[in-house]
């Protein structure tokens, strides 16, 4: 077998490794990208991009309910119906759009793909198995891992069947009558939402004592008041123990110590995701590990010399965004810039109903840090825009140190927060302080202007509220 060379070799074309190889491209390296499945990886296959594409559908759906039994700005309609296949076809439209994209700027910048099954032989060398089992072996002066995540299973209840993962729940051939959620997470959430909006039962066992454990609890209280408001059945403290022998049901043992039967014809187990490590030689490298993902440093170096890991695989968080600003700074790297991730702050949003983002420190987190912090927050019932949008749940918090002011953290949870993720970033980044932010002329009336409120009122001179 003759090996192929390159430069760069990646390992994965999601997120993090296709951007690794644009720029690498850009920069002149001469780069292969191996991928078993899909370019994109999971977050334009089946994450990020189908789970918010469902999201929409089902909160489109459900408004057009909520006109047909008459609301309050006048908009009445008839009863509506929903063609699941075809709302399923429009998702699949947007991911092969996407992933096509990502196929023609790979393209363009002179980047081979190689689709197949990658194995590791050494820190220089991989074989990989395509499609038609045909082996190419492939030699590299630098060898980047991106293989991403894998849903957690639980041992006692393997998917298959009536058990599914957010995988199959992004492609519904149907609505189950009764959806039993396992896990109060984001994605169990989000997708918990999205199916009772489309008309399922839905129930929801958390092990934790709260939803979205991620979270400090008052961010989470307008989403568990949505969550009640939809109907959605939440078990907090609730372990599940198995399917029951007639497969048409869920036991679990709530916190008062009770077994209990909760009857569904759907399972979506959504107890996290784990490093892809398993499977494709890794182990063969004998690199140092942090748990089961990859240890790196701030240059997402492993512990073999130009063996590089990013995204998933090297850990918490796991963020589309962040594998991406990996994969750019290591093809840079490469290329002989001098580079170092050390981001200030890096978002992370829950795309539940309502929303919720989170960038840098929350009060709690910053007091741990050893910070004198004051926050402040302010309320979209005093916004005008939320009020036109009839969304007035939830609230926009700033944390800053009490000394300079200087902006640690933000949050917000409401409709369409999600958007404001990129201004709190910034502020962290640029290094802004709550004078900077209150001094700022935000456009009125925008959702925005609750930032600016929020830095008003921690400086003690709030004017809406």
């Amino acid at each position: 077998m003759n090996p192929i060379s390159t430069t760069l070799l990646v390992i994965g074309g999601g997120p993090g490794g296709y951007v690794a190889a644009i720029r690498a491209g850009q920069l002149g390296i001469k780069t292969i990208v191996v991928e078993a499945a899909q370019l994109g990886g999971t977050c334009l296959n089946i994450g990020c991009i189908p789970s918010k594409a469902l999201i929409h559908a089902a909160e489109e759906f459900d408004k057009a309910q909520h006109y047909a039994s008459g609301s309050a700005i006048g908009i009445s309609a008839s009863a509506p119906s929903i063609d699941l296949a075809r709302t399923v076809q429009w998702k699949d439209g947007i991911v092969k759009r996407l992933t096509g994209g990502v196929g023609a700027l790979l393209k363009k910048n002179d980047v081979q793909v190689i689709n197949g099954f990658a194995r590791i032989l050494d820190g220089k060398t991989v074989e990989v198995k395509q499609a038609d089992g045909e082996l190419v072996r492939i030699r590299c002066e630098h060898l980047l891992l991106a293989a991403g995540s894998e849903a957690v299973e639980l041992p006692f209840m393997p998917y298959g069947g009536m058990v599914v993962s957010s995988t199959e729940a992004l492609s519904p051939g149907t609505v189950p009558q009764q959806l039993v959620v396992v896990g109060a997470g984001y994605i169990g959430l989000e997708l918990g939402t999205a199916y009772r909006k489309l008309g399922a039962e839905v129930t929801v066992v958390e092990a934790a004592d709260r939803i979205l454990p991620a979270y400090d609890a008052e961010l989470t209280k307008p989403v568990g008041a949505a969550i009640k408001r939809l109907g959605i059945d939440l078990r907090l403290g609730t372990s599940v123990l198995g399917l029951n022998a007639g497969g048409d049901g869920v036991r679990v043992r709530e916190a008062n110590g009770e077994e209990t039967l909760l009857s569904c014809d759907r399972v979506l187990v959504a107890v996290g995701r784990r490093p892809r490590t398993g499977g494709w030689g890794l182990e063969s490298l004998e690199l140092d590990m942090n748990g089961r993902a990859v240890r790196i440093d701030d240059q997402c170096r492993t512990s073999m010399r130009n063996v590089w890991a990013i995204g998933d695989l090297a850990g918490e968080p796991m963020l589309a965004h962040r594998a991406m600003a990996q994969g750019e700074m290591v093809a840079e790297i490469i290329a002989g810039k001098r580079r170092h991730f050390t981001p200030n702050a890096i978002p992370a949003v829950c795309f539940t109903d309502p929303e919720v983002v989170v960038v840098g420190l929350s009060p709690g987190e910053a007091e741990k840090a050893g910070f004198d912090a004051i926050s402040a927050n302010f309320p979209f019932a005093a916004n005008g825009r939320a009020m036109t949008i009839e969304s007035t749940d939830g609230f926009v918090r700033v944390v800053a140190r009490r000394d300079n002011h200087l902006i640690l953290g933000w949050q917000a949870v409401g409709r369409g927060v999600s958007e404001l993720s990129a201004a709190f970033g910034q502020s962290i980044e640029l290094g802004a302080t709550l004078e900077d932010i209150a001094g700022t002329i935000h456009a009125h009336p925008t959702l925005g202007e609750a930032v600016q409120e929020a830095a008003l009122r921690a400086l003690g001179h709030a004017l809406h509220i």
